[in-house]
């Protein structure tokens, strides 16, 4: 007779079961759960996916033993990625027509990336799934530097955790390279770090910490980390250098036998301290000494100034001119960093500015800069012409183009067959060309009613400009009742834009015109002017945390184009230096053109726009550009 089941046994068996509901119920739920990996069978289909997804991986394999130990995995990327990507599959073995087509060949296995409907990239990174989620949210970015093979000896940090623990376990002097993913002169000098990290690994420890991200943010702060790269030196565990050497090779391993801080550069004699006939004012002496003498020409300027640098040889040898010559008046100088008083009095907002006096009163300014006519100008002090009247706006010109903003852009278009948008900017030369054939051509083709010609200011109607891709102006696009956007690639004479739009369908042939040369980054912008190490650069990812971290900042919103801008530059990148230097802040630039989004939030309408931004509260400040 069986041994009676004793009531612990009993309890013991119902307490496994029930463990094991759970499990059993998430295995089926995970067995039952519905692929995000669209499979492709047809022609209809693929072509459907490239319309209506912007980001597309498309999986190809040759049999689906291809990627059995992969199939986890992908699933686990598409889940993640939910939203913001996605993953299709193809059988080329069991569709080979299909595949021939889209020129799809995996031996086993390809991944092929379409952006926007057009072909990227074929996937080029480790098929792991943090890679092809890194890779999914940049698709067009640069391969991460952890995963480039030539920097296995960089240690790369991730994290505030994983750094504390490198600096309290590594016995080897370390030297850290702090850097931002965008950041132009980091992309250069990775190449020549990572050649040292392999050259020096036995005697110190080469890291790289990318602090654009939130989980190193918080070490950006700590190490005050306002440029990139900043490389900082380490021994047990505390910072004692900076690194100030040039960024390559034979000049890291050369400082790493010795290293030390960067020498603090030697401060410019003052121009007050050189022998000269130019007499230098103070706020204490102005009023008096303009008031003694009854022809004065006083420069205003600032010693980081480049355009002042240049002009001061000038303004020095006019005023030993004027001594020799014996021509009545005086050459004055006014140093506006230092003398802020009758600088804000005489409302300076840029330098050099040079104001004339006559009888101890402001009577006009000057915009003279050589010593030949400053010379001859207080020989005979007569004031300048005014400067012509600013130009009408093209919408207070009268023509057959109508001005669109962003909420009448759609209206109208759809009432029009045919349709052809110039996007400009006031300020553009070639615009500025353009628009007379413009209209002319609006002219001669107003009595049809299907046809119109439309324009749109890009510095004003940032919306619409934006959502059409406009990267340059003047651009023209071609809109058949207000669908099927076709970029104009025509000529810009009256008789092209006429012969198209009589028959825009079927326009004639136009030479191929080259592609454009890929976009500069803001560093190789500015690599060129002197104290352009101490700017920071700005986009839409790093703005709000950059600007978090400095006391106050003063940003240049800036065309490359620009005229204004252009001037600007040098002085703007030697303030920087200076402003670092003297610990008030930081200088900050913003290529206007590449991050459109963040002009337009902070309400750029025009080129060479600084804002202030003092512990995150915002003042608008317009700085004078001399002409």
């Amino acid at each position: 007779m069986a041994a009676p089941c004793s009531w612990s046994a009993v309890f013991l068996f119902c307490a496994v079961l029930i463990m094991l509901v759970p499990y059993q119920s998430l295995a089926q739920n995970k067995k039952n759960k519905k692929s995000l990996i669209i499979k492709v069978e047809d022609v209809k289909e693929f072509k459907k996916l490239l319309r209506t997804k912007t980001n597309l991986l498309v999986i190809c394999v040759q049999s689906e033993k291809s990627t059995a130990k992969l199939n986890q995995m992908f699933e686990d990327v598409a889940e993640e990625m939910k939203g913001k990507a996605t993953l299709a599959y193809i059988n080329c073995g069991a569709d080979k027509k299909f595949c021939k087509k889209f020129k799809f060949s995996p031996n086993e296995l390809e991944l092929k990336h379409y952006k926007d409907g057009e072909f990227n990239k074929d996937y080029d990174r480790k098929l792991a799934f943090k890679s092809m989620v890194n890779f999914l949210l940049d698709p067009t970015g640069d391969i991460p530097w952890e995963e480039d093979p030539a920097a296995t000896d960089v240690v790369h940090i991730n994290s505030e955790d994983a750094f504390t623990k490198l600096l309290r376990k590594d016995k080897n002097p370390l030297l850290v390279m702090f850097y931002a993913p965008w950041c132009g002169y980091c992309k250069r000098m990775k190449p020549d770090f990572q050649s040292v990290a392999t050259e020096v690994k036995n005697q110190f420890t080469l890291v790289g910490v990318d602090v654009d991200k939130p989980p190193t943010m918080a070490l950006r702060m700590q190490y005050n980390i306002t440029g990139f790269p900043t490389l900082l030196y380490f021994e047990k565990g505390q910072v004692k250098y900076k690194y100030g050497q040039d960024n390559d090779k034979a000049s890291i391993i050369e400082w790493l036998k010795n290293p030390s801080n960067p020498k603090v550069p030697e401060q410019e004699p003052q121009w007050s301290d050189e022998e000269s006939d130019v007499v230098h004012l103070t706020d204490a002496n102005f009023d008096e000494f303009v008031q003694q003498n009854p022809s004065v020409l006083v420069m205003f300027y600032a010693p980081w100034c480049g355009h002042c640098k240049k002009m001061k040889p000038d303004y020095t040898k006019a005023a030993a001119g004027l001594k020799e010559k014996q021509i009545t008046g005086v050459l004055a100088a006014v140093d506006a960093t230092k003398e802020r008083k009758i600088a804000e009095k005489f409302e300076v907002k840029g330098f050099p500015t040079v104001k004339y006096f006559k009888d101890g009163e402001f009577a006009f300014e000057l915009h003279d800069r050589e010593t030949t006519g400053i010379v001859s100008f207080m020989e005979n002090p007569q004031e300048p012409p005014p400067p012509p009247p600013p130009e009408k706006k093209w919408e207070e010109v009268e023509s057959e183009v109508v001005h669109l903003i962003d909420e009448s852009f759609k209206p109208f278009l759809k009432k029009k067959k045919h349709c052809l948008v110039m996007f400009y900017a006031p300020w553009c030369g070639h615009c500025k060309k353009a628009k007379p054939e413009f209209m002319a051509a609006a002219e001669k083709l107003k009595e049809d009613t299907k046809v119109a010609f439309a324009a749109v200011d890009c510095t004003v109607q940032t919306g619409v400009c934006s959502a059409h891709d406009v990267t340059g102006y003047p651009t023209f696009k071609y809109f058949n009742y207000g669908k099927n956007a076709q970029k104009y690639m025509g000529g810009r004479q009256e008789a092209d834009f006429i012969a198209f739009m009589q028959d825009p369908l079927n326009p004639a042939p136009t030479p191929s015109t080259p592609s454009p040369p890929p976009v500069e980054s803001v560093e190789d912008q500015w690599k060129e002017l002197a104290g352009s190490q101490s700017l920071m650069y700005l986009n839409k990812e790093n703005f709000d945390a950059s600007i978090a971290e400095s006391i106050q900042t003063l940003v240049m919103f800036y065309a490359p184009w620009c005229g204004h801008c252009k001037k600007m530059k040098p002085d703007f990148a030697l303030a920087a230096q200076r402003v670092k230097e003297m610990g008030l802040g930081t200088l900050a630039v913003v290529d206007a053109t590449q991050d459109r989004e963040l002009a337009a939030q902070y309400d750029v309408k025009g080129p060479a726009l600084s804002r202030v931004w003092q512990h995150i509260k915002l003042s608008d400040v317009r700085l004078g550009v001399r002409p």
